[in-house]
Formats: C-alpha cells, structure tokens, sequence
C-alpha cells in the first residue's frame, strides 16, 4: 500500500525519534515515524524497577514534566512519561512496523518499505515515499558477543530483566559497564550467588567520562562483596562455555572453572547501521563503535537528504538524543522549503 509523499519520515521512536516527531509537527512538516518495537523501546528493555542513572531535567521531554517519586525516575516512570508524551502531541507513529528496505532512486526521493504483523499474524506490507530521512535507532540491535564455544547455549543470556527466576542459583556475569554491574548488584540483593568478571581497567576505572560504573552503583555493589554475597574476579578472558559451568583466564594467567546455572554476557551492544550502509552513508570508528559519518551542524550524512540522531551517534547520552533534533529538524524544514522554491 502506497501512502503518497512525506516531508519527513523518522525512523526510531526513542527519546531522539519523539523529539524529532514533535520539531516536525511544530515545523508544519507532513511527517510519520516508523517504530519496528515500542515506544521508548530501549528503554523498555532495561531490567525491570531499574533507577535511571539521570535526573528528571536530562531525561524529560518538556521542563519540569516528570515528577517521579524518588530522586530518579525508574524505568517505568520513564516509559509513562514518553508516553504519555507522544498521546498528548498526538505524535503520528507507527509502532511493531520494520522497515525493510529503502531505495533512493533519484534526489529528494526516498522509498521506504515497511512490514508488520496484524493480530491474526498476518504480514502487511507499506510503502512510503519521502523528501528527508532520520534515523533516530537505537544502539541496542546487536548485543555484543564473546564469540567463544558454547555462548549459544540457553543458559547464557545478552540481556538482564529481573534477579527472581535464579534465586539460590549460581549466576555469572561478564563485562565492566554500568548494565553489568547493575546485573550482578540486583542479583546478588535477590539471594542468587553471584560471580562478577571483569578486567582490572573497568574495575578500577573512576572516571564516568571514560564510562566508570556509576558511584551509586559501585557503592552497595562493593558492600556486597565485603559481606561476601558477591565474588568478583579481574579476568583476562573466557575460554568456554558449558552445559555447567564456564571456563576463563584470569589476568595472572590462572585458568578457572566455576560452576553455574546462568550467565549474562553483558559487553555492550551495537546500532544495526545495515541500511544506512546500503543507501552509501559512510561510517567511521567511533569511541565504542561503528557510526555513521555526518556533519556535526546539522548532523546530515554524506548522503544528502539523510540525517542522524540520537544514541547510535557519538550523542550517546538521553538529554543529547533530546535536545539534538529540536537543532536539526528546523534546519530540515528550512532546506525543504529551500527547495520548494528553487523548483
């Protein structure tokens, strides 16, 4: 089904895509923003009663609109305000849409092709054509892995969402960031043994701009290890992965096995930059991964007519991802406009 022509379509209905949403309704823009998952759906899947590692004033969509109870809002304080966002704008997004395909057959025309599931099952396809693209992903779509034997094995999990289904159990958890420690913190409060790996630079790192975990996180996770509820051990790496237990170096070189009934291998993930790629928008190494290449002004790509924001770019903190395109969609509208006239 063909839906005629957009000024803008945004792709992604994260912090960055709802911001993008409501600078395009503002702007008078004909636009529509595609979501393959939920809304906030990264925020969706952080673990469930997570405290957000930020204050309201970074995380809100309008100043002083989100009053949680505490100090920081949970994640589901966080994912009511978003909502509740997009349903008083009446922003036009599509959600449990992917899009699968684009084409850019010729200058100020993009075709995009779109599927999703009705609730019978039923795939449904759409096609949409569009002036300008954003894509405000995610950088969640590729969960990092060891790349070691036996890390497919149903035990062993990419993504932490609660402690309770490994209470008295023996739980690993691998990486260095906030989402791990957290991980090993929650599980290890809930009555799960629990074993922390981690490299001895992630461990004794203490500077957030370098991504130290968080003191507030750091600090309970460090009383749980001084009463002895959690083992931390500074690897160098892991070696296998089996059906009982899992085998790693550790970074005097010792080889230890340590028996377990789960393992969460937590090292961060990735954009999924696919299409990006097929429609020749360059890419570069950034600080923890690949992205795409773009003017650091109006954050358009090396293809004209093709825009970025939001987490997957070098702005990978939520008050960027919301501040971003409320700078970039009046300058959308502006060369839309541009280019009307010109015509």
């Amino acid at each position: 089904m063909d839906q005629g022509f957009l000024d803008l379509l945004i792709i992604g209905a994260g912090p960055a895509g709802l911001s993008a949403a409501d600078a395009a309704a503002r702007e008078g823009l004909n636009y529509l923003v595609i979501e393959k998952g939920t809304i906030a759906d990264t925020i969706r899947q952080y673990p469930v009663g997570r405290t957000m590692f930020s204050t309201p004033n970074e995380l809100e969509m309008r100043e002083g609109a989100l009053h949680p109870v505490g100090e920081k809002p949970t994640r589901e304080e966080l994912l009511s305000h978003y909502v509740h966002f997009v349903l008083d704008g009446d922003l036009r997004i599509n959600t449990g849409e992917e899009v699968t395909d684009i084409a850019h057959p010729e200058p100020e025309r993009f075709i995009v092709h779109t599927q999703s599931v009705n609730t019978l099952g039923q795939e449904r396809t759409m096609t949409y054509q569009a002036r300008r693209l954003l894509f405000a992903i995610g950088a969640m779509a590729h969960p990092r892995w060891l790349n070691v034997p036996g890390e497919d094995l149903p035990k062993v999990q990419h993504r932490f969402v609660e402690p309770y289904p490994y209470v008295r159990k023996e739980a690993l958890v691998v990486g260095g960031g906030n989402s791990a420690a957290e991980a090993a913190l929650f599980l290890s409060e809930e009555g799960v043994r629990t074993t922390m790996a981690i490299w001895r630079e992630d461990w004794e790192n203490r500077d957030p701009k370098a991504g130290a975990m968080k003191h507030w996180v750091r600090s309970p996770l460090e009383r749980e290890i001084a009463e002895g509820r959690l083992r931390v051990i500074l690897y160098k790496d892991v070696v296998e992965i089996t059906a009982q237990d899992v085998t790693l170096t550790t970074e005097t070189g010792e080889k230890r096995t340590i028996p377990n009934d789960v393992v969460f291998v937590l090292v961060g993930s990735d954009a999924d930059l696919t299409l990006l790629k097929k429609l020749g928008v360059e890419t570069a190494p950034g600080k923890l991964t690949e992205v795409p290449v773009y003017n650091q002004e109006t954050f358009e790509t090396s293809v004209r007519g093709i825009y970025v924001a939001g987490h997957f770019t070098n702005a990978r903190h939520i008050k960027a991802a919301i501040d971003v395109p409320r700078k970039i969609v009046p300058l959308i509208a502006q060369s839309l406009r541009k280019t009307i006239v010109s015509k």
